[in-house]
């Protein structure tokens, strides 16, 4: 059997034979998120279901396709529609895309999702900035053999998230004039919403934010050296009302609503960074 490497690989020799774009930014959208995609001037884009050892979503607001292009003038790779630990995936194929990206060469990872707020200061609709996230509900990615290659045995997780681009994007916001949060993400591994127990626990131990997604993501980026950016749309409130019942095309309605304010996030972060990336 191929080792990750070897998959990776292959994975990257497709692509490239497909497409000799160079992105210095990956993207990742999350549920009812894909519109960002329209911004992106596309130069060309890959069915999931094409690529050699991609997995293929299968969420209601997950289009399935790589895309490469540019973001405000700026070449991207954005992944519309991501794969899921509920889906029936192992955490290694979760993660593998980012994998992927690390092997084209890209350094620079912006992510977002849906998230249920349990933070009682937030509000749906609303952006939240993720600064840390909570993974002990969750799978780590990185058990089994490690491939030194990809990156080390065990890597620091003290800033998971850039706080430099935490900062640019706080800047974006003001510029704006649109409000951002800044909190901690708790990945869980879905596909049920969580009971308000389990909203209370989380709230516990530190989270402002939970969501099905993300985490294991980032701590392969992390494992491969690249910069981490995400940010959370709020598409529910964990404490709520007795009697709100979520449903995910509620979640899919509140991500579309909320998603002008985030395509401005990226796009301006898109710039700023690529302008970061040619001083350095």
């Amino acid at each position: 059997m191929a080792s990750l490497k070897e998959r990776i690989q292959d994975t990257v020799r497709f692509i490239q034979s497909k497409c000799d774009k160079k992105p210095l930014i990956g993207i990742v959208l999350g549920s009812g998120l894909g519109n960002l995609a329209t911004e992106i001037t596309v130069e060309q884009s890959l069915s999931y279901e094409d690529i050699p050892h991609f997995p293929v979503s299968t969420v209601k607001g997950h289009s399935g396709k790589l895309i490469f292009g540019l973001l405000n003038g700026v070449p991207v790779l954005a992944m519309s529609g991501r794969f899921h630990y509920y889906e029936g995936y192992s955490p290694q194929e979760v993660s593998y895309p980012i994998r992927v990206m690390q092997g084209l060469g890209i350094k620079t990872l912006l992510l977002s999702n849906a998230a249920g707020a349990v933070n009682p200061d937030y509000k749906v609709g609303d952006l939240v900035l993720i600064s840390d996230h909570i993974s002990f509900f969750t799978q780590n990615p990185l058990l089994g053999p490690n491939e030194e290659d990809l990156g080390p045995r065990f890597p620091d997780m003290s800033e998971p998230y850039s706080k430099d681009i935490i900062a640019i994007a706080k800047r974006i916001a003001i510029d704006y004039d649109f409000a951002v949060h800044e909190g901690v993400y708790t990945g869980v591994t879905g596909p049920t919403f969580e009971t308000r127990a389990e909203y209370k626990l989380i709230k516990a131990v530190g989270g402002d934010v939970v969501g099905m997604s993300t985490v294991q993501e980032v701590i392969v980026a992390v494992h491969g050296g690249m910069k981490v950016f995400c940010v959370s749309v709020v598409t529910d409130l964990g404490i709520r009302a007795e009697d709100n019942i979520i449903t995910h095309e509620e979640v899919l309605e509140a991500a579309q609503a909320a998603e002008p304010k985030l395509t401005t996030l990226f796009k301006e972060l898109a710039s700023e960074l690529q302008r970061n990336i040619k001083l350095t």
